[in-house]
């Protein structure tokens, strides 16, 4: 999956698969990464900026070598196109060699003759020799042929001696050690992917439109926990009077309108702000503040539990209202009910819960007002809040969990069907899930990380 280009000096710079703003860091430092979901096509996205290794110091040597190379290749290449000229133009000879031949015992009889044979023997004649014509431009080609093949097979002898000098100067101890090198690297680089789980948000690429379909509101999800060869998506048409949840197994099925199977659920839906996790379903149940949990492999509530003192039913909604009082949503650290109320004075408050039995774990009030936010997701433990529903929508606000700190950002992203009913982040694929004016769409994420390795403890 992964492709790899290497510079280096000053830096060393490993690129996947694409390319994210340079960032200039000192020696001492650890590896800084810049990482990004996938792109339209469905491929990781990733760019590291490691320190200074000095790792390869005949880089030079190596260019001559390969320019040697290549120089040989191009060469040999040629030599072919003239052999085989050379071997069509000696079938034409043979040939003209047969002609000749017959003209000389034409030229015998002639002078055994000349008075009764001479006017039919010239025309023959005549004929023979503006057959033999072509033959010329032959003959002077082989001529400047003869000279390129000369002149080629000198310059192998001298590049020889130079790719001789060479290998005896590096060494076959020297290509082991370079190839050792560069296996080091790569089981770097792996374990530095490994620990790529968590940045904060840089910017949001896209959209990429997967499907139309159902109304202006709704949401479709995919399970973060679920394994790589497990792509099964599930679709929630509208935010209310609703409780029929259709699956697919895969983004292919999906896009094609093959169902595999349908959900009726004990309990309509509120707003669309639900999720899939860990193969169960968990939901706002209408006019209530009560949290489901449905298991999709039982096909039943497994629990559900009031969300103490959150609003619902357009209490505090988002900025467009349909009952998206209570978001709830998964990142890296797991699962988070984002809500409002009123001890909070109506601004958003975040917590943790327990995936199992609904129970909160923490929580954090923020001071941002619920009902000016268009819509927000979780990137590990951060909540990221954007300012509209509409066109020209931004992040504008982040808060962490971690530290208890808020920033105002400005990470704008594109709002293409101009209605923003739903956004969510999946973990597992490093997207934003959308439902955007009836239009299932999926933006990229670029995140920024910083990994200490074990060269900086």
């Amino acid at each position: 999956m992964w492709s790899l280009s290497v510079v280096l000096n000053p830096l060393l710079f490993l690129l996947l698969f694409g390319h994210c703003p340079s960032v200039t860091i000192r020696p001492k430092e650890g590896w800084q990464v810049y990482s990004s979901a996938q792109d339209a096509d469905g491929r990781c996205i990733c760019t590291v900026v490691a320190p200074e290794q000095n790792l390869c110091s005949r880089d030079a040597k190596g260019r001559q070598l390969r320019q040697l190379l290549e120089k040989v290749q191009n060469m040999s290449q040629s030599i072919e196109v003239l052999n085989l000229r050379t071997q069509r133009d000696f079938q034409y000879i043979m040939r003209m060699e047969s002609q000749i031949k017959g003209l000389r015992s034409k030229f015998r009889q002639i002078e055994s003759d000349r008075k009764t044979l001479v006017n039919k023997n010239f025309q023959e004649l005549k004929g023979k020799m503006e057959s033999l014509q072509p033959l010329i431009p032959v003959l002077e080609q082989y001529k400047t042929d003869a000279k390129l093949i000369s002149q080629f097979k000198e310059e192998i002898r001298n590049l020889s001696g130079v790719l001789m000098g060479i290998q005896e100067e590096m060494g076959a101890y020297d290509y082991e050690e370079l190839q050792q090198r560069v296996l080091n690297l790569e089981n770097r680089l792996h374990n530095c992917m490994n620990k790529l789980t968590c940045g904060k948000l840089m910017k949001i690429t896209g959209p990429l439109t997967v499907k139309t379909s159902g109304t202006r509101f709704g949401a479709w999800m995919t399970d973060p926990q679920a394994s790589p060869k497990n792509n099964r998506v599930w679709y929630m048409d509208s935010y209310t009077n609703n409780k029929i949840v259709k699956e697919f197994k895969s983004i292919a099925d999906f896009v094609a309108g093959v169902e595999s199977r349908t959900y009726n659920l004990p309990f309509k839906w509120a707003g669309t702000n639900h999720v899939v996790y860990n193969g169960s379903l968990y939901y706002n149940k209408m006019q209530s503040n009560i949290i489901v949990r449905y298991s999709f492999e039982t096909g039943r509530v497994v629990t559900q539990r009031a969300l103490e003192s959150a609003g619902f039913h357009n209490v505090y909604p988002y900025t467009w209202g349909g009952f998206s009082d209570i978001d709830l949503m998964a990142d890296e650290l797991g699962l988070w009910a984002v809500y409002a109320t009123n001890q909070n004075a109506g601004n958003i408050v975040v917590s943790q819960l327990n995936p199992d039995t609904l129970q909160i774990l923490n929580t954090w009030n923020t001071e941002y007002s619920k009902r000016n936010a268009g819509e927000s997701f979780m990137i590990c433990g951060t909540l990221y809040i954007t300012n509209s529903h509409l066109t020209g929508a931004k992040v504008y606000y982040a808060y962490s969990t971690k530290t208890s700190t808020y920033e105002y950002t400005d990470i704008p992203f594109h709002n293409q069907y101009f209605h923003m009913s739903m956004l969510d982040y999946n973990a597992r694929d490093r997207a934003l899930y959308g439902w955007n004016n009836g239009h299932q769409v999926l933006f990229n994420v670029t995140l920024f990380h910083i990994i200490k390795t074990e060269d900086d403890s």
